[in-house]
């Protein structure tokens, strides 16, 4: 790739049919962002992993929100706002130690490892930024 994403920062492409593609987000090279358009809003629910424990929220800025809560690791993203994030609060109500907060018992650590499908949860966020912004 000649250059860094202009989306996302990465250095590593492909080649594709249309010219140099990002390899993480899928941003074409060459295509700028139009600085005067708003980002596009993705909201999302995290697993942030905190010792024993896993938080799952929402929210449409994630890097904001991760830096304000205190994790040892970010587990996934999932597509998806509020709804999303209940039907996991249900999903996981027999684990709740209280608030947004569950034990991270292998049940749970295997849903959110089968989010990301072996892909880095900022990587595929990225691509979700980018893919809307295409659209």
């Amino acid at each position: 790739m000649p250059g860094p994403c202009r989306l996302c920062g990465a250095v590593v492409g492909v080649r594709a049919s249309d010219g140099w593609r990002c390899a993480v987000c899928g941003w074409r090279v060459g295509d700028v962002p139009d600085a005067e358009l708003p980002r596009p809003r993705i909201d999302v629910v995290y697993y942030l992993r905190y010792a024993d424990r896993v938080k799952i929220g929402t929210t449409a800025n994630p890097r904001q929100r991760l830096a304000a809560v205190m994790h040892d690791e970010l587990l996934a993203f999932e597509r998806g706002g509020r709804a999303v994030e209940r039907e996991r609060h249900t999903q996981f109500a027999t684990i709740r130690e209280g608030g947004e907060w569950f034990t991270a018992t292998t049940e749970l650590r295997a849903h959110a490892a089968s989010l990301s499908g072996g892909v880095d949860p900022w990587d595929r966020y990225a691509r979700w930024v980018a893919q809307a912004l295409s659209a």
